[in-house]
């Protein structure tokens, strides 16, 4: 049975994205698109980067390695856990960048 999906409404750096997903992972989605948010905005301020594309991948760059640094003091089993979250969330990131 294949899962249901819902658009959700998410604004990052002030820009509105509808991306679909499942009802269960929506709130995890909403969490993702605030933490990245909140890290687009701290790279923003610096004022070092311009750029939308930029500061994302300055964000992103850094949300991965905190996320790295948890997952190496964690065992095997979440690692491979981690690994399959971050591919699921590439995935997700390619998909809003391709169709805005």
């Amino acid at each position: 049975m294949s899962k249901q999906l819902h658009p959700v409404s998410l604004s990052i750096m002030g820009k509105e994205y509808r991306i679909a997903c499942s009802t269960d992972e929506r709130e995890a989605l909403i969490n993702s698109a605030q933490l990245l948010d909140q890290q687009m905005r701290k790279v923003h301020e610096t004022g070092k980067v311009t750029g939308a594309d930029r500061v994302a991948v300055l964000a992103a760059l850094n949300l991965t390695h905190e996320l790295s640094q948890s997952a190496t003091s964690s065992n095997s089993h979440d690692i491979t856990d981690f690994s399959d979250r971050l591919v699921n969330l590439r995935s997700k990131i390619e998909n809003v960048l391709e169709n805005p």
